[in-house]
């Protein structure tokens, strides 16, 4: 969902036009492809309802462990101070380990609070508004004294922020308010912890043209995973990763995927991401898709 303003531009230059004379007879160019404008416009009174599910998976040896975690989620924009404030809640959650269900704290943690970030005019994330909320749903759920900590780390204010500052910026920095044209490509550091590890990697998407979808015409992006940069790197892959910290990308990540936004009223249609990476010996797999379901009134 990762974000102060976005820190580089992730969009390709326009080649600057000659300043020679053109030769009295040229060879036709091929015709360019037509650019398409992807505006921050949210959908306001309106519910949008989506389906998340997070499939990871380790092979250990002999032994595949399997973790499955599927999350409904109901999101709302309201114009707030020349931006937007998005509203989500998780009204249903659910984890399985190897095919079995898992009664979890997680998803009544989940139910109890709203999580609330301010976004700026162009779709830029600013901040999360009362991150402190999560922790206050965890006190209802796990008194103090009863929890081991991990819950504790994971709904601090800080940490809440920053996985929610960089999973709205993985999906979405450097997209809106530009024209993109097929081929054109943009860059942005992602983190995945798998086990006891952290895997970092470029997420590198290619503007694929557009597809009609039931919620209308959408543009489609074309996922991959850089495990370098390399020396000859356009700029704006250099400057994401440079602006991320510089982090040690993890040799041999992998992964392939898709992504659809709607033109005009903005809606994530759908995502789908598979990443495969080698942490300490051991083979792992991790599967993100997301899907909106529908926009509805919402109720008064």
């Amino acid at each position: 969902m990762r974000p102060g303003p976005l820190t580089s531009s992730l969009i390709l230059s326009l080649t600057a036009a000659c300043s020679h004379r053109a030769p009295l007879s040229v060879a036709p160019s091929e015709p360019r492809p037509a650019a398409v404008r992807l505006d921050f416009q949210p959908p306001v009174d309106r519910v949008l309802t989506e389906t998340q599910r997070s499939v990871r998976s380790v092979e250990r040896g002999s032994q595949t462990l399997r973790e499955e975690v599927e999350l409904r989620t109901r999101t709302r924009f309201t114009p707030s101070e020349g931006g937007w404030l998005l509203a989500q809640d998780v009204p249903s959650s659910r984890l399985t380990r190897n095919g079995q269900q898992v009664p979890t704290e997680v998803a009544d943690v989940l139910a109890r609070f709203t999580l609330r970030a301010w976004l700026a005019a162009d779709g830029t994330f600013v901040k999360l508004v009362a991150p402190e909320a999560a922790q206050e749903a965890l006190r209802q759920v796990a008194p103090e004294g009863t929890e081991d900590g991990v819950l504790e780390r994971f709904f601090e204010p800080e940490a809440l922020e920053a996985r929610a500052r960089r999973e709205w910026e993985v999906k979405f920095s450097g997209l809106f308010q530009r024209n993109l044209v097929e081929g054109q490509q943009s860059w942005v550091v992602d983190l995945v912890p798998l086990g006891d590890s952290q895997v970092a990697y470029v997420l590198e998407r290619t503007v694929q043209g557009t597809r009609d979808t039931p919620l209308g015409s959408a543009v489609v992006l074309g996922l991959r995973c850089l495990d370098t940069v390399p020396e000859d790197a356009p700029d704006a892959l250099s400057e994401a990763w440079v602006m991320a910290g510089r982090p040690e990308l993890t040799p041999g990540v992998s992964c392939e995927g898709e992504q659809l936004v709607a033109r005009g009223r903005f809606m994530p249609v759908s995502r789908q991401l598979t990443v495969r990476a080698t942490v300490a010996g051991e083979a792992w797999t991790l599967m993100t898709e997301s899907r909106t379901e529908g926009l509805q009134e919402e109720a008064r």
